[in-house]
């Protein structure tokens, strides 16, 4: 009996935050897009996303990506319709909140507003997987690409590619 309560209470589970609070979608909502302001310049706080740091978030990030059709216009994320989110070249800011304003805004020529549509928390979590497709979140945490994105080894294109010293195809007359 005091054996099964050492061992019980020596079993550390580990700890996953599934339940981890977003960050408050009014301050991302009123992010600045230009480094132009009236009066003097005040520096631009960031604002952290923690579902950055839980890979739990981002892959559910990355189901809501699909959910919602974000793909029939970014692509996988290579770009499409919409720019592409795998690069460095971040129209309107790569920063957390900018991705926030982004989706819940919308942008000119393109990107519609999801506000009202979509819950504060998937907002946050379509955020944090956009950001890992470009690689600005923890490797750690970060979900692996689809297999359908995957690139071919060095082996298997050798096995495709006919020697150099082969006939040619015949030609249809």
């Amino acid at each position: 009996m005091a054996a099964t309560a050492v061992i019980t209470a020596a079993c550390e589970r580990e700890e996953r935050g599934f339940r981890v609070e977003p960050p408050q979608a009014q301050l991302a909502i009123g992010t600045r897009l230009t480094p132009l302001q009236p009066g003097s310049p005040m520096p631009t706080p960031s604002q952290e996303n923690e579902y950055e740091k839980n890979a739990f978030a981002m892959n559910e990030g990355k189901r809501l990506f699909q959910w919602y059709n974000c793909s029939g216009c970014h692509a996988q994320g290579g770009g499409g319709m919409g720019p592409a989110l795998m690069d460095d070249k971040w129209i309107y800011g790569s920063q957390p909140d900018q991705i926030f304003s982004t989706i819940v805004e919308g942008r000119p020529n393109g990107m519609p507003s999801f506000g009202g549509k979509i819950p504060d928390f998937q907002v946050w979590q379509l955020a944090a997987y956009v950001r890992s497709m470009s690689g600005n979140v923890d490797q750690t945490a970060a979900p692996s690409r689809s297999d359908s994105m995957q690139v071919k080894v060095q082996e298997q294109l050798a096995e495709e590619v006919p020697p150099a010293d082969s006939a040619p195809p015949p030609q249809p007359q």
